[in-house]
């Protein structure tokens, strides 16, 4: 059943606003490093802690009683004053918490560590992870905190978000279904999605973009294209017809005799073994002449 869950800063005006669009979660942000507490807010770690009881009794008497607590910079945060944090949470009646990892810093191993550390010691709360994407890591350390106990992770379609984006919902949703078979995502449906966001946010989708790209179902490589044709899950995790999509076999510079074979085979034109040098040489010439490899109808023609 999908629910209403909004976002706001721990601030009385900001949930006013929140309690009047009747959410079915409201998520309090806080920053817990000395850096965003210090250089960006100009506060103390005292602020914070009584700030978050305020914010959380504000809350409550306005009739919003699923409350999450968002630690805003959890990654470079000390980890003694986050337990305080969460403590106090705990206290105030918050029943999830949301790690972020704002500037993308984190390496899976510690966002597991930080997870598994607080499902240990506050192991009657809920909790989430809110990864960005700043060194290529944000879905990588998403499922970290999911295989190390969260319930919950942030995503977005394509990871848009600031700066390098969050952790990308197809890539988390694909994994999940397509080869954890944790979720049952309709995962067919993702390309479409991807594309919708795509064109209303005005961001092309790269032809390799993972699950959703034009090209990832691409192959030109001679092992490539012959391990396909003999066995797909040699070299594909999942078959594209999962994602509505297709394979797509190309012969070029790199391709070798028994992926030709293998490609006229499927194409139901065989050759005799005797041609196949001369074809071969003939494919890869016509390949360097046009700048990209062979797909079928370039060979039809070819031959």
């Amino acid at each position: 059943m999908p629910r209403l869950a909004l976002w706001c800063r721990c601030k009385d005006e900001d949930i006013a606003f929140a309690a009047g669009l009747k959410p079915d979660v409201l998520s309090l942000s806080l920053p817990v490093s000395d850096r965003h507490l210090e250089k960006r807010l100009g506060k103390d770690r005292a602020w914070a802690l009584a700030r978050l009881g305020e914010a959380a009794a504000l809350a409550k008497s306005l009739g919003l009683t699923r409350l999450s607590l968002g630690l805003e910079d959890a990654g470079r945060a000390d980890a003694e004053f986050m337990r305080q944090i969460i403590a106090a949470a705990r206290a105030a009646g918050i029943g999830r918490i949301r790690f972020a990892d704002t500037v993308g810093m984190m390496s899976p191993a510690e966002t597991g560590r930080l997870i598994t550390e607080a499902r240990r010691d506050f192991p009657e709360l809920e909790f989430a992870f809110h990864a960005h994407n700043d060194f290529g890591l944000a879905t990588a350390n998403a499922l970290a905190a999911l295989e190390a106990g969260a319930q919950w992770a942030d995503v977005a379609v394509l990871g848009l978000g600031e700066r390098a984006g969050c952790a990308r919902l197809e890539e988390l949703a694909g994994l999940l279904t397509l080869c954890r078979e944790k979720k049952n995502y309709r995962i067919g449906e993702i390309a479409s999605l991807c594309t919708l966001v795509a064109n209303a946010a005005g961001r092309p989708i790269a032809a390799n973009h993972p699950l959703v790209g034009s090209a990832i179902f691409t192959a030109e490589s001679g092992l490539h294209v012959h391990g396909l044709l003999q066995d797909p899950a040699a070299y594909e995790p999942f078959p594209p017809e999962k994602v509505k999509a297709g394979r797509r076999l190309l012969l070029g510079a790199k391709s070798g005799a028994g992926a030709v074979l293998c490609m006229l085979a499927a194409m139901g034109l065989p050759q005799k073994s005797a041609a196949l040098p001369g074809l071969l040489r003939r494919i890869r010439e016509k390949a360097g002449e046009m700048g990209r490899p062979l797909g079928e109808l370039d060979v039809r023609a070819l031959l």
